[in-house]
């Protein structure tokens, strides 16, 4: 059975491993997701502010952690 939170941090793993991925990337990486579950946790976490897509050419976006998480993520590694 399909379980966000897996997939979210398992999509997130891939981004922070290989920032500027797009969707097809993500989906080879987590190979035990479906291309509609990697899709609909992108769009999820997308809407929520966590992940932006940015252009990268005709038809393809590197997905990318956004700005605030990104600077989160920075602050918790001084504290």
């Amino acid at each position: 059975m399909f379980n966000q939170h897996v997939a979210d941090h398992r999509i997130l793993e891939v981004i922070i491993r290989s920032p500027d991925s797009v969707l097809d990337d993500i989906v080879v990486e987590c190979s035990d997701l479906t291309w509609n579950e990697v899709f609909l946790a992108i769009d999820r976490l997308s809407r929520k502010g966590v992940l932006k897509l940015a252009p990268k050419g005709e038809g393809h976006y590197a997905i990318q952690l956004s700005s605030h998480v990104l600077e989160e993520a920075r602050h918790q590694a001084l504290v």
